[in-house]
């Protein structure tokens, strides 16, 4: 049934894409169509334009398009649930998402694939187109490389700059636990949270949730609990050492589900069972994010009894999607003018979606990504 589904979804992809040959298009805020604005617009008069941002580039974005536009950046290195596809494979996902930042929130987008791989030849890349855009939004670049790359462009720029696949994810999961404790009654600081998968969105779940509440967390990757016992970590799993694994507990999945609260999964279909359910607290919580097919399906965990279940996709309830929160958040930052996305906005577009659910319940924890209130929730609280 599943493949079923997401085949008759390729077909229709497939067919609308060559159909329109893409998503996006340029449209222009006026149209140069007689002599006098071809003078205004191009030359002659475009030169004192130029000459005069030239001498006051702090006032760049009140006469170009800086201040409404985000390039949407990927290498094509960890696209969607399909891995290491490459730039062109990606372009079409970053139109999709180009696509989405107009259509929720007005903000002209630019999909660019970059054919470069190393964290020197992305930065160096993105820095040199960075003066023609307001943001840069990350995507689809894959762990560890992608916190390396955000890290050194933060840093080396003056506007905002988010990996969505990290912050998008984490913010959204944030919101959806906040509603989900609710429901089963729960307090955040009190709960053991299991998140399987230690790539880019699990890095920054486990970071931000620390932040907002500090429970237990346990981090799992494929080869088991990540512990200070394991000596084969990469750095940057060492580094969640800081925020997870407060007793130090070794094991597979089976032994850090224990009496957990709350599962989050960023990582492979099927990995979650209903005997895996059953080791957990009472009415436990799930959200179920791998896509598209998640690691334990809907109603298996129901049957299982799982109080609140979450996934990626928008054919079941509490869908946690990223568009959820990025148009909003570079909303936001475009017209506050704020240069860098820090975790206290974060955690404030967290609390701004779960706001949306006065009162949660099993099937809505989270807003759908349509409501029109998003983008002004998100946006007045990126300042």
């Amino acid at each position: 049934m599943v493949y079923n589904i997401y085949m008759d979804y390729a077909e229709k992809s497939l067919a609308k894409h060559k159909l329109l040959k893409g998503k996006i298009s340029v449209s222009l805020r006026d149209t140069p169509d007689t002599k006098e604005k071809l003078s205004i617009y191009y030359t002659p008069g475009v030169a004192a334009v130029s000459t005069y941002v030239a001498e006051h580039p702090d006032e760049t974005r009140d006469y170009t398009w800086l201040n409404n536009n985000v390039a949407v950046i990927s290498d094509g290195s960890a696209v969607l649930g399909l891995g290491n596809i490459g730039p062109y494979g990606a372009l079409p996902v970053m139109e999709g998402k180009s696509m989405l930042f107009k259509h929720f929130a007005g903000i002209d987008a630019v999909p660019i694939v970059l054919n470069v791989h190393t964290a020197d030849e992305i930065v160096s890349a993105v820095k040199a187109i960075a003066p023609s855009f307001g943001g840069i939004n990350l995507e689809d670049i894959a762990a560890p490389i992608c916190f390396e790359v955000e890290e050194r462009l933060i840093a080396d720029l003056d506007i905002p700059v988010m990996h969505d696949d990290q912050h998008g994810t984490a913010i959204v999961v944030l919101a959806g636990l906040i509603n989900a404790a609710k429901v089963t009654g729960r307090k955040l600081q009190d709960c053991h949270v299991v998140v399987v998968g230690a790539g880019a969105a699990g890095t920054a779940i486990i970071k931000l949730l620390h932040l907002y509440a500090n429970p237990n967390i346990v981090a799992v990757d494929s080869v088991g609990i990540i512990s200070r016992s394991r000596d084969n970590l990469h750095p940057e799993k060492k580094k969640l050492h800081k925020y997870t694994n407060k007793t130090n507990l070794s094991g597979a999945l089976e032994d850090a589900l224990v009496n957990a609260d709350i599962f989050i999964g960023v990582s492979q279909p099927g990995l979650l069972t209903p005997r895996l359910i059953k080791l957990m607290a009472k009415d436990p919580i799930v959200f179920a994010m791998a896509n598209p097919i998640p690691e334990i399906m809907p109603e298996e965990a129901n049957k299982a009894g799982v109080a609140v279940m979450a996934t990626g996709r928008s054919d079941f309830p509490n869908q946690i999607n990223n568009a959820l929160a990025f148009p909003g958040i570079f909303r936001g930052a475009l017209d506050n003018k704020v240069n860098e996305i820090n975790d206290a906005h974060k955690i404030a577009a967290a609390e701004a979606i779960a706001s949306l659910i006065e009162n949660p319940t099993t099937d809505e924890i989270i807003p759908s990504v349509m409501d029109s209130r998003l983008v002004d929730v998100i946006s007045d609280v990126i300042r």
